[in-house]
């Protein structure tokens, strides 16, 4: 039984980024509103000019912050969840082929186009659920996401599909925020090491000088991070998905769901360019299934609805159908509570996200069958 201090204190744990950040930001607003703008700057016209532009940069930028984490979680409609006797049948089947079949056959009406590594349909244990494309089960916030890109302490929230627009647009306007404000405050950093700022200002002096030093540190940060999202946004990818390649029935495809730069863009950021640049959801789509480069025929079977096999002539590739095969990387084995107690990893995580799902391709010893869950971390 799980500890309800322990897990408050987790809880509260998890917030202790969030007010770091904020933080930040009301200091950063106390020192180049009241430090620099009112007893640094001696021009009315100049301090009217710099605080209207500054208030312009300071509300867009914590608005787009505030949704990235406080959007809902994107989570998988019920017709992805298992009923209790379908999770039933499945936990007390011995046989790997006949669990495959079973989530198989209830996946037949599902717009699914992604497998795992081994060829089987992406199961969730915890969530009791069919994964549609593009979702990963994440262990911090204990549920599945839809289209997750990673799990992001900075907003204790994760990002995916339903609040993948705000995070792009709070690293932008993080950047143009932390941009203005070291390029207006640049000048009275100057004046600081020269000795040119009136003595009158006190100990504001010293606001002034780390209040450039944070704001050019921060810059540096968030462009490489904005610029690396941009790319993901525009080859209509997530995170998780550049660390690992996606596998569809045809097999692995980096650029499975890349439709063109202009359709990716819309994809995320929606139809309407008058609202691309606000903070408010205009995503396309539902979040459970995605348009791809290859068309798929839903009436047709996919070719990796039965277990993958190995190839004689490569024990370590894995074949989908269509003549190809495709190299496996094997981790350590582990147990957990379906399909095989000895199960071999057919793929394994990237740096400190893991998306290990089901993977069915090799023979274990008789006995009680697990199936593996997916745990992003």
């Amino acid at each position: 039984m799980s500890n309800p201090v322990l897990n408050f204190c987790i809880r509260l744990m998890k917030w202790l980024p969030v007010v770091f950040i904020t933080l930040i930001v009301l200091w950063s607003y106390y020192a180049y509103v009241v430090e620099m703008c009112v007893f640094a700057i001696t021009s009315l016209p100049q301090k009217v000019v710099y605080l209207v532009l500054y208030h312009v940069f300071f509300l867009i930028f914590v608005w787009s912050y505030y949704q990235t984490i406080f959007a809902p979680v994107g989570k998988p409609a019920q017709e992805f969840y298992l009923s209790k006797a379908d999770v039933d049948r499945l936990e007390h089947e011995d046989r790997e082929d006949r669990q495959q079949q079973y989530l198989a056959q209830m996946a037949k009406d599902l717009p699914l186009v992604t497998r795992t590594i081994g060829g089987s349909i992406r199961y969730c244990e915890p969530c009791q659920l069919i994964k549609p494309d593009r979702c990963h089960h994440c262990s911090m916030c204990g549920t599945c996401v839809l289209k997750m890109d990673h799990h992001c302490p900075w907003v204790n929230n994760c990002v995916g599909y339903s609040n993948y627009k705000f995070f792009v647009l709070f690293l932008g306007y993080g950047l143009l925020y932390c941009i203005y404000v070291a390029g207006t405050s640049v000048e009275y950093f100057i004046k600081f090491w020269n000795k040119e700022l009136d003595d009158t200002i006190g100990n504001g002096r010293f606001h002034i000088l780390f209040l450039f030093f944070a704001a050019a540190m921060f810059s540096i940060s968030l462009v490489s991070l904005f610029g690396y999202h941009l790319y993901l946004v525009f080859s209509n990818r997530t995170t998780l998905e550049s660390f690992r390649t996606p596998m569809f029935r045809h097999g692995p495809d980096k650029d499975g769901f890349n439709l063109g730069s202009s359709n990716n863009l819309k994809e995320v950021f929606g139809e309407d360019r008058r609202l691309w640049f606000l903070p408010v959801f205009t995503s396309l789509g539902d979040g459970l299934k995605f348009p791809t480069r290859v068309q798929y025929d839903p009436s047709e079977p996919a070719p990796t609805d039965s277990p993958a096999t190995e190839s004689p002539d490569s024990p370590d590739s894995v074949g989908f159908g269509d003549g190809m095969s495709f190299p496996t990387r094997r981790t350590s084995e582990d147990s957990h509570q379906l399909l095989n107690d000895r199960q071999r990893w057919a793929e394994e995580g990237e740096g400190d996200v893991s998306d290990r799902e089901t993977a069915l391709t090799t023979v274990q010893p008789p006995g009680r069958s697990r199936m593996h869950v997916e745990a992003e971390t």
